[in-house]
């Protein structure tokens, strides 16, 4: 099968990355044989340029493109693809580990990267054998970009059959990744049956409009605009139905990767504020003048304090560890996955995230008042943590969370199954 539309990627490595360049075209030139170590190395050096202009990308804030485009030459896109369909094998908790990387000094340019792996994994869950080979093995050699214009809650797209095609017509929100993307997820409500229908498609599709229309208070460059679908020809041949979403117990663990994409992006975030409160009360503190200590760094107060954001952030780690531990274990059994199995993974994801959440709104406030008044000046933007995490954290409400987790523990009845769930 070879989907209608595609086109073909010329990458240009960019003049101004200078040993950076030469790092990443190893990477390119050996792929699937690269350690584990050099892997993480690439990330660290790619986090290391985005944390250069991230204060004032979010003040700026719009799309991200260069980042993507540095994000793309590092070789990264292809990490979780297996290494026979040209890939480099990543697994989930390695790549949590990166986007927890990336999420510590740029949240949104973690979420885009993020959502390329919930893009294929939605691929290789929701589509036939012959689709998920193909469209992973084409990804790799054309070094794609996926975005997401799925958003199951949003019921405004509708798809009408056409023969041997469907024409998907309507608006989508919250489209985090699709601009400037190579290829899309989209979903659309079947007008006769009212089934959600999920197809793979080319970006430059007639009739796809993206906008650069998300400008909110957090996530600034996350890409998350907004999508119009003006009789957008789907193929049969194009949608991810066999076996479809939901089902089966590996199916439905889409939710779940997506879950722990959220809480490894809340956790890096609060990991990143906290890093640096510390270099700034190490440089910039003041002792207050109630203090007996003689030095900001011997305040007892400045140490409790420290030492509670350290211990939260230490629980949270261990909980979002282990959940990535027992999600990879679960994708590795594929079809033979039971939903009693399913079940004991969302428990150990949602209670990550609920922690996650928690502690990561307290880290990012109270960061504050350890630095004192003068770190919230406009130029450090050291708020953007907070409101990074506070505008993520909406999209999914922790209280339903918590109430799934409270039918486990009164009614030992597992999570149902379901896009958010």
């Amino acid at each position: 099968m070879r989907l209608i539309g595609l086109r073909r990627l010329h990458l240009n490595v960019a003049s101004d990355m200078s040993n950076s360049s030469v790092l990443y075209a190893n990477f390119n030139q050996q792929t699937g044989d690269l350690e584990r170590s050099e892997i993480f190395r690439i990330a660290d050096r790619l986090a290391e340029q985005l944390r250069l202009t991230a204060a004032e990308r979010d003040q700026r804030g719009g799309s991200p493109q260069h980042e993507r485009k540095l994000v793309r030459e590092s070789g990264l896109l292809r990490y979780w693809i297996p290494k026979g369909l040209g890939g480099l094998g990543g697994n989930w908790p390695d790549l949590y580990q990166i986007i927890r990387t990336f999420a510590r000094v740029d949240s949104s340019v973690a979420q885009v990267f993020a959502f390329q792996f919930l893009m294929l994994a939605s691929i290789r869950l929701y589509g036939s054998q012959f689709q998920s080979e193909t469209l992973l093995r084409e990804t790799a050699e054309r070094n794609w970009w996926w975005g997401n214009a799925l958003n199951p809650l949003d019921k405004r797209t509708v798809a009408t059959r056409q023969g041997n095609h469907y024409l998907f017509h309507g608006q989508k929100s919250f489209c985090s990744g699709a601009l400037h993307s190579d290829r899309l997820i989209v979903s659309g409500l079947d007008s006769e049956t009212g089934k959600l229908l999920i197809a793979a498609v080319d970006t430059a599709r007639d009739g796809i409009h993206l906008f650069d229309d998300w400008d909110n208070f957090g996530q600034r460059q996350s890409d998350s605009g907004s999508a119009d679908f003006n009789n957008v020809r789907v193929e049969a041949c194009e949608l991810l139905m066999d076996p479809g979403p939901l089902s089966s117990p590996f199916s439905a663990l889409r939710s779940l990767v997506a879950q722990l994409i959220f809480t490894n992006i809340y956790l890096g975030l609060a990991e990143g504020a906290i890093a640096e409160a510390v270099n700034y009360t190490r440089e910039s503190g003041r002792v207050w003048s109630g203090s007996l200590a003689s030095k900001v760094e011997e305040d007892p107060y400045m140490l409790l304090h420290y030492g509670q954001l350290h211990a939260g952030l230490q629980a949270t780690r261990v909980l979002t560890d282990h959940a990535a531990l027992l999600l990879d274990a679960a994708w590795a059994k594929g079809l033979a996955l039971t939903e009693e199995e399913r079940g004991e993974v969302a428990l150990a994801v949602f209670t990550a995230k609920v922690h996650a959440t928690q502690s990561g709104l307290d880290t990012t406030s109270k960061i504050f008042e350890l630095t004192g008044p003068r770190a919230t000046t406009a130029r450090l933007r050291l708020d953007r943590y907070w409101r990074n995490l506070r505008v993520y954290s909406l999209h999914d409400p922790v209280d339903y969370k918590y109430q799934e987790l409270g039918n486990w523990v009164l009614n030992k009845r597992y999570p149902t199954p379901g896009f958010y769930s």
